[in-house]
Order: C-alpha cells, then structure tokens, then sequence
C-alpha cells in the first residue's frame, strides 16, 4: 500500500526538477495522444513525428529560433508581473484583459496623432500602453483595498469587458475608414512612427524583445537586492509578519497590481505595433491566461520564467507547424499547454509529499 506523506520541509531537488519533468511528460504524452489517434500500423510513427514536429523542429532553423524570443517576450512580460503578485499572495487572473486595454490605449494614442510622423509616436504609445494596463489593474486593487472584494474573481470578469470594449472601439471610433467596413483599426505597419519594426532583419525581433530582456534583469535585482522584492517575498511567506515589519498591504496591493498591468500592457502595445499589426476582434490569443502557466513552470522566478516562456513559445510555434504537417486542429496548442499545466500540477505534489509503502500488518 503507497500513501502520501508530508515532508518536514520543500523539497529543494523536486522544486527545481518538477518544471522539466512536466515538459517531458508533455511531450511522450502528447506523442501518445497523436499515436492514438492515428490509424493503422503508422499510428505510432504519427505520434513519434508529432513530438519532432512540435518540440524539435522549430530548434533547427535560425528563424524559428528567433521567433522563440518574439512569440515568448509578450508571455514574458506578463509573466513576470503576474509573479510578483503570486509571490504576495495577490492573484492576478485578469493579465489578458490588460494586455487588452494596453493594446487599445496604445493604439488609440498613435492613431490620434495620425499621420504625423515624428520619433516621439512610439513612445507615446508606450507610454499610453503601460498606463491602460495600470489603470485596468487598478480596478480590482482599488475594490480590493476598499472593499475587501475577491481579485480572481474581480480581474477574470474584466477580461470580457475589455474584450467586448475592443470589440467596440474597432467597429467605432478606431475602425480604419478605408478598411471597407472590416472590424479593425489602421495597420500600424504602415504607418511608421506608431510601428513597432524589426531591429535585426530577417528574425522578426523588436523592441518588446529588448524590454523583455530588460524587464527579468530588472526584475531579478528587484526580488533579491531591493526593498520592496523583501517586502513582496516576506508578505507572501507570512502576512503577519509583514505587517509587523512595516509592510502595508494596502499599498503592496497596488503596486504589485500596478507593475502587472502596467507591464501585461506594454506587451499589449509592442504586440499590436508589432506581430499583430492592428487591432481586431481576433487581437485576443490568450497570451495572459498562457503567462499564468509560465510564472508557475518558471517557479515565480524571473530566470526560471525567462526559460519557461521560451518553452511555451515553442508550443506555439511548433503547434502552428503541426497544423500545416499533420493537419491538425489549432486547438492543439491549447491542448499541450493544458497537458504542461496538469502533469506541473501534479508533480508539484512531490515538492511538498514524499511517496511512502506501508505495508499491511498481518492478523
């Protein structure tokens, strides 16, 4: 008979293995899940190529690899901040309505000042961008602080109003007037101060890489040399304690909720001036609800959610191959990424149990 026992302390061995042991149980049991549902003798075959397809394939060409740093910096971006809340105990769900409203506030900006072209376009974008996704955040703050509400939940319902407020704004007064009626705004890349370019031609990589960069650097002094990293990693091992270490909740609630949406929307705007190119109804690909996966493989660490991003930007780009190779459905990203979130989460267990045999007295 097997049971779970508590350990005394986290395992420190199966905190940092978990992370890789989920991404290769993912990989053998989304091989076997493309096996099963092949047919006939190739059915294994199938299912040894899905796994190339997806996890290996993308490594071998210098453009793919470098999509892994645009496709993984808006997940990044999110993730980081999200994880500052975490580590607080502050749970931010809504990122993806904030990487919403960042777009939009961004992008309203540039197009407000069309067709003037000036350095400063960008910029100011950026700057609208941050402060979209910082306003949007400090909606569940400030009911938080005020009212005691629920963030989840407060922050997850914000999400479909943002969704359905861009729907609004781009069948409204950001709807291109020569775009034949079509639900979307002006295409940013052809308007070149509000684009967000190519630095190094041929590998798509633009300024939201660089911020992303800059941003773990940042991040990383920030939890392990500063202050306010102390404060945020003291009140989520112990609120109490905290509080008696001078900590306020109340403004630790709003700055880390600020800094997450300040930064889910620069990843918004850099990703609308960038890879999207406008904005749509379809500009919503789920890039927030994705970064909560990245902060937990990542371990809440900006290093460990650097690593971690590149892996689920894999998923993407690999599941957009397999798309056209296996003809697969899109859903397929969706899939492995629920797999990577279910085996982290049941490994995860290990961190805390350790697995132990009884053996059954005999009578």
């Amino acid at each position: 008979m097997w049971q779970l026992e508590p350990r005394p302390n986290t395992s420190v061995f199966w905190t940092a293995i978990t992370p890789v042991l989920a991404v290769l149980a993912t990989m053998v049991a989304g091989g076997l899940l493309f096996a099963f549902l092949g047919d006939g003798p190739f059915a294994l075959e199938k299912g040894i190529k899905a796994i190339r397809v997806i996890f290996y394939d993308p490594l071998t060409q210098p453009y793919t690899r470098s999509q892994l740093f645009v496709k993984g910096a808006p997940l990044i971006l999110i993730a980081i901040g999200l994880s500052l809340g975490f580590r607080a105990g502050i749970w931010n769900i809504g990122a993806e309505g904030q990487f919403i409203m960042g777009a939009v506030a961004g992008g309203a900006a540039g197009l407000a000042v069309y067709p003037v072209e000036a350095f400063w376009v960008l910029p100011l974008m950026a700057i609208c961008g941050a402060l979209g996704g910082f306003l949007w955040a400090m909606i569940p703050a400030l009911l938080k602080i005020r009212f005691g509400a629920n963030e989840i939940l407060v922050s997850l319902m914000l999400v479909y109003v943002a969704t359905n407020f861009l729907g609004g704004m781009v069948i409204g007064p950001m709807q291109n007037p020569e775009g034949l009626g079509f639900p979307e705004s002006r295409s940013f890349q052809q308007y070149p101060s509000a684009s967000n370019p190519e630095i190094i031609a041929g590998t798509g990589i633009h300024y939201g890489v660089l911020l992303m960069f800059a941003t773990v650097i940042v991040a990383y002094i920030l939890l392990n040399r500063h202050i306010l990293g102390f404060q945020i990693r003291l009140t989520g091992q112990s609120p109490r304690a905290a509080r008696f270490a001078g900590v306020n909740p109340n403004v630790l609630i709003a700055v880390v909720l600020g800094i997450s949406g300040a930064l889910a929307g620069l990843a918004g705007l850099f990703e609308v001036t960038g890879p999207a190119g406008k904005l749509t109804t379809n500009f919503p690909v789920g890039y927030g609800f994705t970064a909560i996966i990245v902060a937990f493989l990542g371990r809440l660490n900006p290093i460990g959610i650097f690593l971690a991003g590149l892996v689920l930007a894999l998923t993407y780009i690999g599941g957009e191959t397999a798309q056209y190779v296996l003809r697969v459905p899109a859903a397929t990203i969706s899939v492995f990424q629920g797999m990577l979130l279910f085996f982290l989460l049941a490994f995860d267990v290990l961190s805390g149990y350790r697995v132990r045999r009884i053996r059954k007295e005999r009578v």
